[in-house]
């Protein structure tokens, strides 16, 4: 792949959950990021969501092999995101970004409305499982449901995965988006990764109840967006982490067993927050 792209490398990759990443050079001399992707279905797009930004709020992309699930990538400082700032400060500079990476979404993606009517059908049979509270279970899949024939809820180009650690400082700007994971969606869809991560700030906090609402308001004061439609968002986002939760425990797999039992309880507490 260097050289089909005639790239030099210039310094040790680094390794995600999902790809690898290699510091590179063009033979222009311009700094690059190769990234190296393991097929899965919810990076399928994400050449198309940069493509669709062109750098206005995202790393740019220089150029594409998505067959491969390879990708050249303006590059930006890896070592350095929004998990350095203050969790409301960060929150600020997120909710300024979804104005700009926000547009009409491309055709080729999947839509949010068909995602929440398969996920209301599934969280229908969590209704007598004793592991979730019944009530939080019955209103997520009625939300879910609802979504679902909702004219909003599809139609924009959403991240869906907007957390600290996937908006890098970077040179052309002091912070740009990376590794998206694009659907046709509604905007409000957007804030719950703020709230579920950086989780440990949030069970330091005296009342962690006000801390989660605390970074819910410093988006919603900056959006403008209607704040009960972002707040069911949140409920449905975090019912279905549960869901995803137990349907691996249940698969009889041994791995991350504290982990999604921790997954689970913050999912639960970030619900309870949400509720008026």
């Amino acid at each position: 792949m260097t050289t089909d792209w005639s790239l030099t490398e210039d310094g040790p990759p680094s390794t995600g959950s999902a790809a690898i990443v290699f510091p590179m050079v063009t033979d222009s001399g311009v700094p690059a990021a190769l990234k190296l992707g393991w097929p899965h279905p919810e990076a399928e797009h994400e050449h198309l969501a940069l493509r669709a930004w062109a750098g206005n709020g995202a790393v740019r992309l220089l150029r594409a092999d998505p067959r491969r699930s390879v990708l050249l990538l303006e590059r930006a400082h890896g070592g350095r995101n929004l998990g350095r700032l203050p969790v409301r400060e960060a929150c600020e500079v997120v909710a300024r970004l979804y104005g700009r990476i926000h547009r009409p979404a491309v055709p080729q993606l999947a839509r949010l409305s068909t995602m929440s009517g398969e996920w209301a059908e599934r969280l229908a049979h969590l209704r007598n499982d004793r592991r979730v509270p019944r009530r939080q279970v019955e209103q997520a899949a009625s939300l879910a449901r609802a979504f679902a024939t909702d004219d909003g809820t599809d139609g924009i180009l959403l991240h869906t995965d907007l957390h600290y650690e996937n908006v890098l400082a970077a040179d052309r700007e002091p912070w740009l988006v990376i590794d998206p994971k694009p659907l046709s969606g509604d905007p409000a869809y957007e804030v719950a990764p703020l709230l579920w991560n950086r989780w440990d700030e949030v069970v330091a906090s005296p009342t962690p109840r006000h801390a989660i609402l605390d970074r819910l308001y410093t988006v919603l004061e900056i959006t403008g967006w209607d704040e009960d439609r972002v707040r069911d968002w949140v409920i449905v986002r975090e019912m279905v982490n549960v869901l995803e939760a137990l349907t691996v425990r249940d698969s009889g797999s041994r791995a991350g067993g504290t982990e999604l039992d921790e997954w689970i309880t913050s999912s639960v507490t970030v619900v309870k927050a949400m509720q008026r």
